[in-house]
């Protein structure tokens, strides 16, 4: 056993790396264990695993959590990129006014209560970075102990302090606020998260594309029935269409003189000849009364059907009404199809036959297969379902994020920047737009955003678990529950004032205000927890404005509680 033992913990020390999948497969395994209605979740499960296998002492190197971070928030931003925009047209400014409340809450907590225990500014720096998980925070702190006057290695010593703090505090700042926001924020607000976050999604036009679920109600079906009317005995399909006179009805194929044939206009139809008729329920019975009895004919009806978003690209389309286009070339070609609905600029409108279309609009065709294939030829682009994933284009985005996240200003000496990680997801933003508007580009489908999601924050959290684990240790030992206990202190009071802030103040939509609390507070983590448990993201709409504000405003604190606390 003994050496099992040993050679697992060689095995581990030597390829650390390994002991990311554990901490992913502990964290998840246990994270859907559930007492109750209670459950810890993946994001929390993931954290308490990596902190407690990371008692091996191993150490991962940074770039891979970055990795990680910067997938999770490219995929959060280009999820909800068409509804963001929109969102913050609206409420951009009170989220700033909303972030900004948030964060001096939790400043002013750490100031208090580091004044009233007589930490020092290392001491107190860490506290705030750690109870609000912002590692600009304790990084500009740090730099900034320099200016205080000290000697070197009283700075030095100061500066082992605030990371101790950070170490003890973060882990409760990063799982508290995770489990505080998406398990007991939604009952004090006293709503049903996941059900609430579904019906906004359906009044903005989001929701999930991937479902496979539908109802019973088929609007659109095709049925045979056996020429029996001697008044429409020898006359074309389109005469039979005339006499039934309901839109959006066709003729789709004709079994005569034994043969199947798929007729055009012109068509001849004779007596005892069963035609496929499609249309509306209401078409569908005018035909019963109108051609003859309708009968059962399985190798009549097999014929494939489709249907097909397509992108108006072609000249053909632009410009032209839905009307023209069967006049000029769908109908005179015999394609036989519906528009179903129709999508311009992120927002379904009525896809009625005088409406003009215009370049990028998505129309969702339905019929034959043959009639739909040629129709999309006329429109533009077919955009298909596809598992693929244009990875180009998100490797290209996460890219020119970075770049632009990296910029830094300097204000009063002070470094500001949005970070590589912001870039990200802002990049994701704008990508998930450019797709929503340009479908022809920038594919990533439902189950591979899943795995960029899911993979790339648990990732991140199974690191910083693990990284955490030898300094949680060494601070608790130093420093005992006291520094815990502050810490707790500064991760909740600004969760309980930006709750009740965002609900009585700035009346936030309850899935957009839980994000906006986490962005304010920049825990990733809890950005998760809350998607996971709303189902939906949704709450990234609310993250991205005060994460942004956030990490600007808590890296200035990083110098003020410095000067404050000296």
């Amino acid at each position: 056993m003994s050496y099992v033992m040993d050679f697992l913990y060689g095995t581990f020390r030597q390829y650390p790396e390994t002991l990311i999948f554990l901490t992913l497969a502990v964290g998840f395994w246990v994270g859907n264990w559930k007492i109750g209605s209670f459950s810890l979740g993946a994001v929390t499960s993931t954290l308490i695993a990596g902190l407690v296998i990371g008692q091996m002492h191993v150490h991962i190197a940074p770039v891979v959590q970055s990795t990680f971070f910067l997938m999770f928030l490219f995929a959060v931003g280009y999820s909800v990129g068409p509804q963001f925009f929109g969102a913050l047209k609206k409420d951009g400014l009170p989220q700033v006014a909303f972030a900004l409340i948030v964060c001096c809450s939790g400043f002013l907590c750490a100031y208090l209560i580091g004044k009233a225990l007589g930490y020092n500014p290392g001491l107190t720096a860490g506290l705030l970075a750690g109870g609000y998980t912002n590692s600009g925070t304790l990084g500009v702190a740090t730099d900034n102990l320099k200016q205080l006057g000290l000697g070197a290695e009283q700075t030095a010593a100061m500066a082992a302090l605030a990371a101790i703090a950070y170490a003890v505090t973060y882990p409760f700042g990063t799982a508290g606020a995770a489990w505080f926001l998406s398990s007991l924020a939604p009952k004090l607000l006293r709503v049903d998260l996941a059900a609430a976050c579904k019906e906004l999604e359906s009044k903005m036009g989001g929701g999930s594309s991937n479902s496979a679920s539908g109802t019973a109600y088929l609007p659109i079906a095709a049925r045979a029935f056996r020429l029996e009317n001697p008044d429409l005995v020898g006359r074309t399909p389109r005469e039979v269409l005339d006499a039934i006179d309901v839109p959006n009805t066709f003729v789709v194929r004709v079994r005569q003189d034994g043969a199947i044939i798929e007729p055009n206009m012109d068509t001849l139809l004779r007596r005892g000849a069963t035609v496929v008729i499609a249309g509306y329920p209401e078409a569908l019975l005018r035909a019963g009364k109108t051609v003859g009895t309708e009968v059962e004919e399985r190798e009549l009806l097999g014929f494939g059907i489709e249907q097909l978003d397509v992108v108006a690209t072609s000249k053909k389309a632009i410009n032209h009404t839905i009307s023209d286009l069967e006049k000029a070339h769908l109908a005179r070609a015999g394609h036989e199809i519906y528009v179903r609905k129709m999508v311009r600029a992120g927002q379904e409108i009525e896809a009625s036959p005088d409406l003009e279309i215009r370049h990028s609009d998505v129309l969702t065709l339905f019929g034959a297969k043959k009639d739909v294939e040629a129709a999309a030829k006329i429109f533009g682009y077919a955009d298909r379902a596809s598992t693929k994933s244009d990875l180009a284009f998100m490797g290209i985005g996460v890219v020119l994020g970075s770049l632009v996240g990296a910029l830094t200003i300097h204000v009063g000496g002070v470094p500001l920047s949005l970070s590589p990680s912001v870039g990200a997801l802002v990049a994701g933003l704008v990508c998930g737009f450019l797709r929503s508007r340009y479908r022809t580009f920038g594919h990533i489908p439902g189950a591979a955003l899943w795995v960029f999601n899911n993979v790339g924050l648990n990732g991140f959290i199974a690191v910083v678990g693990l990284n955490a684990a030898a300094g949680l240790v060494s601070g608790l030992k130093a420093y005992g529950l006291e520094l815990f206990l502050a810490g707790v202190v500064v991760s909740m009071v600004p969760l309980v004032v930006g709750l009740y802030a965002g609900k009585y103040i700035f009346k936030f939509h309850p899935g957009i205000l839980l994000g906006a609390i986490a962005g304010a507070r920049t825990t990733t983590a809890a950005l998760g927890a809350v998607q996971e448990a709303a189902n939906s993201a949704i709450p990234a709409i609310g993250y991205t404005v005060p994460y942004a504000v956030g990490r600007i405003v808590l890296a200035v604190s990083g110098v003020i509680i410095v000067i404050l606390m000296q």
